[in-house]
């Protein structure tokens, strides 16, 4: 028991005899009964059934509508950040019209996030009002925190909204620039708080074997599982938020009335997918960290993740994330003929694709299948022979290092396509950034089929680090060459912006779609490895649905939301638009738009 708690319980019990007579004391003693109380043992009959409504169902979607807007809303105003920052440093005119434009879109979003926000809240206190209460009662500090901060990130967003054009130039902007801070550290502050709330559910601290509170609450808050979630959400949202942005970009590009204004939305949609792009490339790394994290915290956890009923669902994952990347390429190379000197790198992107589609066709294939007695027979096992080895983490491993690396090559070839190099060693410099690739592919291959097939599990499982520095090594140190190498360098022409062909904005549609998809899936599976569980070891579900769902049913409940969401991102997508058409700036986009 917290001793300074149990005194401060007493002396107030003290106080409220003296002066608030028996019923205060008799309040009191419930009190720090239900602060101390183990976690309930409930029954099916400690679930309320409301006019037949599927509570499992109810709270699934009001969680995962509220999360993707969370997501959403939390990514834009860094990004907005980031941009305003960028253009109070070059003075151009154009990133402040842009981040104004993106912040617009997040503010119908953010009023969406609240009332889902409010609409779980309201769900889980009808339908889970014992889990509830016992997660109120270890978080009921941090919840009345998060109450605040919402207050206050609302108060902040709306002045940095409609404070926009108000506070311009000199130190005006100065004070918006710290009210866009401001915003960002009140929302991330959010984020960790709601994290907390869930990680808690996977592994429990602060509490003991019946799951009693000690009343510390940083413990509870700062579990095993805590760090790990924060990280890669983090990278997931901005990469989410760059997606949707880039959705609305690619929408404002289809029904633009003119070339200057396809040229700005044209504009738009690249910046938005340079964002995805940035955070998609580290996010394979976050997620294995936070599987190395489940599996270390819980090895059954981890085998239900990886080995158990949710493997198949990794190569749904898999395809997604595929996806993913070869849109996010397509798009880069549709958006080359832009430049008029990009005839000079169109002839490898048949070869990178070869590759991004190789590495893809290995990342989603399954060791083990589903097979018929007949079937079993025919292939002489539960795995081919030639194939089956590709589906083992090796093989992943090294396929997404490869796309990784490729993706990033990509970039490299959009960026130089409208640049001639003039500085004396550029021959050399391109040598050398051959080498570096060459060298990386190779030890990335060499990790993933040597320590992979012929070494003992310690090593498979340890070689997946040094692949990961070897790609974070090829890609810093190429493009920081690739700087110094077309530092004062001339361009071609000057960029066509607008001068994209309209399927590439469906790339960025599909970025949208599958990242959309892939979070609901994955937050099905980061559910549902508690299995029976409210609070892993602690609160045992005992309702009607106290079982794991099957994929299918699954993928049919993230499915319906997300077709709920996208049609709440189209709302938000009109409303953006017929609040206001948005003047362009004269000049700005006549010479570059074709």
């Amino acid at each position: 028991m917290n001793r300074p708690r149990f005194i401060l319980g007493f002396l107030i019990a003290v106080l409220a005899v003296a002066f608030g007579g028996f019923d205060a004391l008799a309040q009191e003693v419930q009190e720090a009964i239900a602060a101390f109380a183990p976690a309930p043992k409930l029954t099916a009959a400690d679930y309320p059934t409301i006019a037949g409504v599927n509570s499992r169902i109810a709270v699934w979607i009001f969680a995962q509508l509220h999360l993707w807007f969370a997501a959403f809303v939390l990514a834009v105003p860094i990004f907005v950040f980031i941009i305003e920052v960028i253009g109070m440093k070059t003075r151009d005119k154009r990133y402040d019209d842009m981040a104004y434009e993106f912040i617009k879109v997040s503010i119908t979003a953010y009023s969406l996030t609240a009332i889902l926000g409010g609409g779980l809240l309201f769900s889980l206190i009808l339908f889970y009002p014992h889990l509830f209460n016992y997660l109120s009662t270890i978080f009921s500090e941090t919840m009345f925190y998060y109450a605040l901060l919402f207050f206050a990130e609302s108060a902040i967003l709306y002045i940095y909204y409609y404070g926009w054009h108000w506070l311009q130039g000199g130190f005006k902007k100065w004070v918006h620039l710290t009210l866009g801070l401001g915003l960002n550290a009140v929302g991330t502050t959010l984020m960790l708080l709601a994290n907390a709330w869930l990680t808690f559910m996977m592994s429990p601290a602060g509490v003991d074997a019946a799951g009693v509170f000690s009343g510390d609450g940083w413990a509870a808050i700062h579990n095993f599982l805590w760090n790990p979630i924060n990280i890669h959400r983090f990278v997931a949202n901005i990469a989410y938020g760059g997606s949707i942005v880039g959705a609305y970009a690619a929408f404002k590009f289809l029904t633009a009335s003119g070339p200057q204004e396809r040229a700005h939305y044209d504009w738009m949609g690249y910046n938005a997918n340079f964002i995805a792009i940035c955070a998609l490339l580290p996010l394979p790394f976050a997620g294995y960290y936070l599987a190395a994290e489940i599996y270390a915290y819980s090895q059954q956890m981890g085998i239900t993740l990886m080995g158990g009923i949710f493997a198949w669902l990794f190569i749904i994952q898999a395809v997604l994330i595929g996806t993913l990347f070869l849109s996010a390429n397509y798009y880069l190379w549709c958006g080359m003929g832009r430049s008029d000197g990009a005839k000079r790198y169109t002839k490898y992107i048949k070869y990178i694709a070869i590759v991004l589609v190789g590495a893809f066709l290995v990342w989603f294939t399954p060791h083990t299948l589903v097979l018929t007695n007949e079937e079993l027979k025919a292939l002489g096992g539960p795995y081919h022979k030639i194939l089956g080895p590709l589906g083992i983490m090796p093989a992943k491993n090294t396929a997404v290092n490869v796309m990784i690396i490729f993706t990033a090559l990509s970039f490299m070839f959009y960026r130089r396509a409208n640049k001639v190099a003039t500085v004396s060693w550029v021959n050399a410099g391109n040598a050398i950034q051959v080498a570096l690739f060459t060298a990386g592919i190779a030890n990335i291959m060499f990790l993933g089929i040597y320590h992979g097939y012929f070494t003992n599990t310690v090593y498979k499982v340890a070689a997946s680090i040094p692949q990961v520095l070897t790609t974070v090594l090829v890609i810093v140190g190429s493009i920081t060459l690739d700087s110094f190498i077309y530092k004062g360098s001339r361009e071609v022409a000057p960029l066509h912006w607008g001068r994209i062909p309209g399927r590439a904005q469906y790339a960025l549609f599909l970025l949208a779609v599958a990242f959309t998809w892939l979070m609901g899936l994955m937050g099905y599976i980061r559910s549902g490895i508690r299995q029976h569980w409210h609070v892993v070891d602690i609160m045992r579900d005992a309702s009607p649905d106290a079982f794991t769902p099957t994929l299918g049913f699954a993928a049919n409940v993230v499915s319906v939301a997300a077709i709920l969401f996208m049609a709440m991102v189209i709302f938000v997508f009109w409303i953006a638009q017929v609040s206001g058409n948005k003047t362009l700036p004269s000049g700005y986009w006549k010479e570059m738009a074709t």
